[in-house]
């Protein structure tokens, strides 16, 4: 029984890696996405003094926090972090928190938003609302500036700057929402923080080696179902001899 409970441990972990991985893959064309790697822990149950087996239990996601490749758009209204960094908005909850998703847009009152609608943070963290604008324009340094409904090319107009932050990454954890958090205290904005306007970044995730950790846990589940069917077979055959006996 004991080779049974350790295959079924490992069983549930490539399932619970399977998950990852799938997720990773459903995500290869959103921008800004950060793949996740899976992580387990040894679990030692001890008989008498030493253990006698050793399960193996999945721990908690561990995000990817490399960059992925960035793309030019042309349009104004996207923006890429170059390198390291964060853009700061608004959760549903009402507190902070950061993504990579540079694709903004404007509400039909003025907001600011990302492309999941979460709204954009200016230095003083508060969401940035803007007037109705013939032409926006962001800078590197994550200032939004435009020219008003009705104004002339010369009366472009400053209005706000992103709240861009760059926290250690080993401070920085996804939420069950997809957006990151900080542990700690917030950061303070980071004028380090560079945007590269009219693109966006891509997802870190690699689609060829993906679908290969795809086939691994496949053939991985094959393996450990098989041992459980292998176990049963024995332990049936062993009741049969008991039985005969």
């Amino acid at each position: 029984m004991d080779t049974l409970w350790i295959a079924a441990t490992g069983t549930r972990a490539v399932l619970a890696r399977q998950d990852i991985v799938a997720n990773n893959l459903a995500n290869v064309n959103t921008n800004g996405f950060r793949g996740s790697f899976a992580e387990f822990r040894a679990l030692p149950v001890y008989g008498g003094v030493l253990p006698s087996n050793v399960y193996v239990a999945p721990d908690e996601p561990v995000a990817d926090l490399r960059t992925g490749a960035i793309n030019a758009t042309g349009r104004a209204l996207d923006v890429a972090i170059k390198g390291s960094g964060w853009l700061a908005v608004q959760a549903p909850d009402g507190g902070i928190a950061y993504t990579r998703n540079g694709q903004l847009q404007i509400s039909s009152s003025g907001l600011l938003t990302t492309s999941d609608g979460h709204p954009v943070l200016g230095q003083d963290r508060l969401p940035i609302t803007l007037p109705v604008l013939q032409e926006i324009q962001i800078g590197k340094d994550g200032t939004v500036a435009g020219i008003p409904a009705g104004g002339t090319s010369s009366a472009s107009v400053v209005f706000n700057r992103l709240l861009l932050v760059d926290p250690p990454a080993q401070t920085v954890q996804r939420g069950d929402d997809g957006l990151f958090r900080v542990s700690g205290e917030a950061p303070e904005p980071d004028a380090r923080v560079q945007l590269e306007a009219g693109a966006l970044e891509g997802s870190n995730v690699n689609a060829v080696s993906t679908l290969i950790q795809m086939i691994e846990n496949s053939r991985a589940f094959e393996v450990q179902t098989k041992l459980m069917h292998t176990v049963d077979q024995n332990a049936q055959a062993a009741s049969q001899l008991l039985v005969v006996n």
